[in-house]
């Protein structure tokens, strides 16, 4: 049964409770105003509620049609039904251009006022449920939203905040795996086109001969196959932010191309004769370094210098590694939830091997790392080492003389436990921290007698 609730506007007071009755029958919250005052006191209250308004086109103080641009105002996500017991052509044509969800004439739409009045809500449901969406994926692609503190991320934090509310070219620099397209959406949900659409392509993932095709669209009959005219991704992000992964791998033929629409806003379609407008904004990324590709003949050296208008370096992990443990935890506890596990957190030897591994594929090789362990480890305990792929065991090797000293102390109390709860080795591991598995390896290592 339907749910919601809805505003009935009407100064017919017999025929507002009949409806009123008869909405409420199929599960709907009905609100009741005699005239359109009193309808926008209702809906000054409950505009966050109301998914349908029902209003009477003549009403004492006001024309239906007329109060429509209001509704809207007051009540974006909400759906307007006109009803009236007169329906001209003329008033109906209005109503629809301006937003009206349908236009009623009393007397014979009984059979139709429910059927509408669900159409016209699961409508309103559907526009609700995708603004909050975008709600969240705005709040998720937050810079605030990004996990770390250490100073290198804090200062690409900042540049990328300053240019965000722009409308500047962006090009970010930086290894695979370091988040580049983080701080590509960050900045498209940072800036006045945070409501239009966010176009992400990888340069790499497309076949070289099919690139211009993607990005610029095509003409029907413009190659063998093309049986209907196709929009292209630049389209696509008309209004919003395209974003271009590994720029660096665009065929020269592509570049020149592209040049143009960085600086007219201007392209042609594949098999078209006439010239698309465009408004887009560009970022884009690259693990190369294009000023030396541009000099050596591999990249244009045009549209290198029309991208880098604002150049954006994002560090490495291995160059921020107070961010190492930040992120793990994070990514942890992301994959604890889909797995349906709980992990306290990290185990001391987990975390010290997290730290000393170099992470060549960065950010993203530690998300692969911690969803792979999340999946191994029994849940209810600290993430152990025992966990983590093999190659990060090679991190073991002390790094320096002091660390003999930790290992004796690891020892002696790891010991000093064993005593104390008798050879209990789930509690030693419980009061320790470590999975239990660990716990063997360490009694090995340390020759400990188990």
């Amino acid at each position: 049964m339907p749910t919601g609730t809805l505003l009935l506007i009407d100064d017919e007071a017999r025929l507002r409770q009949l409806l009123a009755r008869v909405l409420e029958l199929e599960g709907y919250t009905v609100l009741q105003a005699p005239d359109a005052a009193r309808g926008f006191e209702q809906l000054q209250q409950h505009a966050d509620d109301i998914l349908v308004i029902l209003s009477d086109v003549k009403l004492p103080d006001a024309h239906g049609v007329d109060l429509l641009p209001r509704f809207k105002a007051k009540a974006p996500d909400a759906e307007v039904v006109l009803l009236t017991a007169y329906g001209t052509i003329p008033d109906g044509v209005k109503a629809m251009k301006l937003g009206a969800f349908d236009y009623l004439t009393k007397g014979d739409f009984e059979q139709q006022l429910v059927v509408v009045v669900d159409r016209a809500a699961e409508k309103a449901r559907l526009r609700k449920r995708v603004a909050e969406l975008e709600k969240r994926v705005g709040q998720h692609y937050r810079f605030e939203s990004m996990v770390g503190h250490s100073p290198e991320l804090l200062r690409t934090q900042n540049l990328a905040r300053q240019v965000a509310p722009t409308d500047s070219t962006v090009l970010l620099e930086g290894p695979t795996g370091s988040g580049k397209e983080l701080f590509a959406q960050a900045i498209h949900h940072a800036s006045s086109r945070s409501g239009k659409p966010f176009v992400a392509v990888n340069c790499s993932a497309f076949p070289k001969d099919l690139m211009e095709s993607e990005l610029f669209g095509y003409r029907k009959g413009a190659f063998t196959g093309a049986l209907t005219d196709k929009k292209g991704l630049l389209e696509e992000a008309h209004g919003g932010t395209l974003f271009l992964d590994e720029i660096g791998e665009l065929e020269l033929n592509v570049q020149a191309k592209f040049l143009r629409v960085l600086e007219m806003q201007q392209f042609t379609k594949l098999g078209d004769t006439k010239t698309s407008s465009v408004n887009v904004r560009i970022v884009a990324a690259t693990n190369r370094n294009l000023k030396q590709e541009a000099a050596e003949g591999r990249f244009r050296p045009d549209l290198y210098y029309r991208l880098s208008v604002f150049t954006i370096a994002v560090p490495p992990l291995k160059e921020r590694p107070a961010d190492i443990l930040p992120l793990a935890a994070h990514f942890l506890q992301y994959f604890a939830a889909r797995l349906s596990k709980r992990f306290p957190g990290l185990a001391p030897d987990c975390a010290q091997l997290l730290q000393r591994y170099p992470w060549p594929g960065n950010v993203r090789e530690l998300k692969n790392v911690l969803e792979r362990a999340a999946i191994l480890a029994p849940s209810g305990e600290a993430l152990a080492a025992d966990f983590l792929p093999d190659e990060f065991h090679a991190h073991r090797v002390l790094s320096d003389p002091g660390d003999e000293s930790l290992r004796a102390l690891e020892a002696r109390h790891i010991r000093k436990l064993m005593q104390e709860q008798e050879g209990n080795k789930p509690e030693v591991a419980r009061r320790l921290a470590i999975g239990l598995t660990t716990l063997y390896r360490k009694l090995q290592e340390y020759g400990i007698e188990s």
